[in-house]
């Protein structure tokens, strides 16, 4: 059960004066500040305000809201001369209730052999009754006899009671008493908060630590956990005078404290060379009041980060500059839902309140979030991959529409491909792949999940691990944050995953999946390279040629051939890669074109299980071998040209822009184009013949005596 209160709760909780009060007062610069943002508005929801709330830890235990016996309370009487437990009840249990929070003051420590920070302690999971006894009699003779704890209430007015507590736990008999009070009050294991109520006044009640009318116990807490900032690992004492990274304050700062993001850690000396645990806090000064804070951010950090690549992606949002009252409550909404929603990711869960007609994102032109990549090496091993304080919410959100406007076009949608009905679009769809899925929404989470990316990169030898070179990791934060891919690599990873899926068909999905993404990160702005052409977005967004169209390509076939001529020179024409300018890369994805579309006549047609696909698979392309492959599939679609007794070549379109393109590139000096180019523009040429073959088109081509017919007939061209 969610200890947070609902926006409107926290609204009605604390007007602007308090907000404001409460919040940082310079701008949100750092992760830092931003995590104090967070850790603040935790503690607000949570604790309240005042000097003790943000080391309080009330949401660690509503798991045992409701549960029988979760609440065991030691009382002791302390109204006479000498400390002693209650004679008629020394050991109370009942249902641990959200009343109670603040009563017990719980300050939780995550530490495998130690107690909390406060005087409440919760047990381990099922524990017996002997166990739950033990528990209770070490609030006495643990906690308040602690050295450090003593310390703290030594000058304390207050601090008797907390002597008086130890003194009782050292007392003989006092242990067995607890044993036997417990014994007879449960039979069964339980878990629970062990805490202990005191009497102050003969007349008065018990009343548990955060209700007693002393602040002893808090100030016992905090002492105590503040130690736990400077001394730990390796550290001594991590403490000194320095300027705090938060407040800009100078003061007493320390170099232990915890990170939500696992960001400074002692055992990251790699990161730090030479650093000195016990100086820690010259490198990274947070005062002992803003270190807990941070750590009070761990809820909301977490919430705005999910699980995917094998990394840990944090996704969090801010508002720019310094926070108003105002945007600390559409922050906190967020936050809220974000933490309150489970089934979506952070980037959905926002995107989702962003959209939303009574969306209360009013600063939404300030609206920016840190984005981070983390990975886990081992136990306390980390390596951050990506790293952005300015990442907008636009940035996933353009890629998705970008994808999803490509999949809209003609080259993709059957739809749109108009005024040829009779032919098919560049590229096949299939709706049950989500890149190939004209829904924004869908694709917004495909991209934040990791799936966008997953789904087209070749797949890493060991897929449960990744390293800091790992593109898929670098694609996706350059995704989220509006950084850059490198397209170069991008068609490595491409070529990559066909050759892994072409064991059984040539993996067509894959083809059309990559280049409508390779298309959308182009249009997008999120590909770098020095070949311009390759980082240029296609223009699909105009409907197909007409007939009436003018086109420099050959075509005295019949009416589908002039319409696939067509189709040709404009998808030539709008994917800025296939220029004349660059006649390698044209004329690698030409050849595919011819094969894909021979291959399925020969499927087809002469019902081949073996085609020029088989034969000339992604792999076996390469620069020095391209020619010779060019003539072999030339040669084929000729002898296939004269079987059916045609007047010209079958698929005449293609071979014409061939054979005019591929001297062009040898005279260029030899084919030095990259081989990874080469192979993933020749894979989506066959995708697109594939896809462009109709069965019997060639039965529309133009035979001898139809030729002798229409020789006094002007080509359409």
């Amino acid at each position: 059960m969610s200890l947070l209160p609902t926006p409107a709760e926290f609204r009605k909780d604390y007007d602007d004066d308090e907000l404001a009060g409460e919040l940082p007062d310079r701008p949100i610069s750092s992760l830092r500040d931003l995590q104090y943002l967070y850790g603040r508005l935790y503690t607000l929801a949570t604790a309240g305000g005042g000097e003790y709330a943000s080391y309080l830890t009330p949401e660690k235990s509503t798991d045992l809201f409701g549960e029988p016996e979760s609440l065991a309370i030691l009382r002791v009487d302390l109204s006479g001369d000498e400390p002693r437990l209650d004679p008629e009840r020394p050991v109370e249990f009942r249902q641990y209730t959200r009343d109670d929070v603040e009563a017990v003051a719980h300050s939780w420590y995550n530490a495998a052999r130690g107690f909390d920070h406060s005087i409440t302690h919760r047990t381990g999971a099922g524990k017996e009754p002997e166990k739950v006894a033990e528990y209770l009699h070490q609030r006495l003779s643990y906690w308040a006899a602690d050295d450090v704890i003593q310390d703290a209430v030594t000058d304390h007015e207050d601090g008797w009671i907390v002597e008086a507590l130890a003194t009782l736990g050292d007392r003989d008999g006092t242990e067995e008493a607890i044993v036997d009070a417990v014994r007879k009050r449960i039979d069964g294991s339980t878990t629970a908060l062990t805490t202990v109520a005191v009497k102050l006044d003969p007349d008065g009640d018990y009343e548990l630590p955060g209700a007693c009318g002393t602040d002893v116990f808090n100030e016992a807490m905090r002492t105590r956990k503040r130690s736990k900032l400077v001394s730990k690992g390796t550290a001594t004492n991590s403490v000194g005078d320095a300027v705090d990274l938060v407040t800009g304050r100078k003061g007493r700062t320390v170099g232990t404290a915890e990170d939500p993001l696992n960001y400074f850690l002692g055992k990251q000396l790699e990161k730090f060379p030479g650093l000195d645990p016990d100086e820690a806090w010259r490198s990274h000064p947070v005062s002992e009041d803003v270190a807990v804070t941070l750590m009070n951010a761990s809820t909301f950090v977490d919430a705005c980060s999910y699980y995917t690549l094998e990394s840990n992606i944090y996704y969090l949002p801010y508002f720019f500059g310094r926070p108003t009252p105002k945007d600390a409550r559409d922050l906190y909404w967020m936050l809220y839902n974000v933490a309150e929603e489970g089934d979506l990711t952070p980037v959905e869960q926002v995107y989702k309140q962003y959209t939303h007609e009574n969306s209360q994102i009013a600063n939404a032109e300030r609206l920016q979030f840190y984005v981070a990549a983390v990975l886990q090496h081992q136990t306390k091993r980390y390596d951050v991959f990506g790293d952005n304080m300015n990442a907008s919410l636009m940035s996933p959100v353009d890629l998705a529409r970008e994808h999803a406007s490509v999949l809209a076009s003609w080259a993709f949608d059957d739809d749109a491909r108009l005024p040829h009905p009779d032919v098919r679009p560049a590229l096949p769809t299939f709706d049950n792949w989500p890149l190939l899925r004209e829904d924004v929404e869908t694709l917004v989470g495909t991209i934040a999940g990791g799936a966008y990316f997953r789904t087209t990169f070749g797949v890493p030898d060991d897929d449960d691990t990744v390293s800091a070179d790992d593109l898929r990791i670098q694609a996706l934060v350059a995704a989220l944050t509006g950084g850059s891919i490198p397209v170069e690599r991008l068609l490595e990873e491409y070529v990559d995953r066909l050759i892994e899926e072409t064991d059984e068909e040539f993996p067509t999905v894959y083809v059309a999946m990559q280049h409508a993404q390779l298309s959308a990160l182009a249009a997008a702005d999120l590909l770098a390279g020095d070949d311009e052409p390759l980082t240029k977005a296609p223009n699909y967004a105009t409907p197909q040629m007409t007939n009436d169209t003018p086109l420099r390509a050959r075509t005295d076939g019949g009416s589908t051939a002039v319409k696939r001529a067509q189709k040709l020179e404009q998808f030539l024409t709008e994917t800025p890669a296939l220029s004349p300018d660059n006649p390698q890369r044209r004329g690698g994805f030409l050849l595919g074109v011819l094969v894909g579309q021979v291959s399925s006549y020969q499927q087809s047609s002469e019902n081949r299980s073996t085609t020029l696909i088989d034969q000339y698979s992604i792999k076996s392309v390469t620069g020095s071998k391209i020619e010779r492959l060019a003539g072999d599939v030339l040669d084929k679609n000729v002898v296939y040209s004269r079987e059916n007794r045609m007047s010209s070549t079958m698929y005449a379109e293609v071979v014409d822009e061939l054979v005019e393109t591929l001297p062009r590139a040898e005279a260029e000096g030899g084919w030095e184009i990259d081989t990874s180019e080469l192979r993933y523009y020749y894979a989506l040429g066959v995708a697109y013949g594939m896809n462009n073959w109709i069965p019997n088109d060639e039965a529309d081509e133009q035979t001898d005596e139809q030729a002798d017919e229409n020789a006094d007939t002007p080509t359409n061209r």
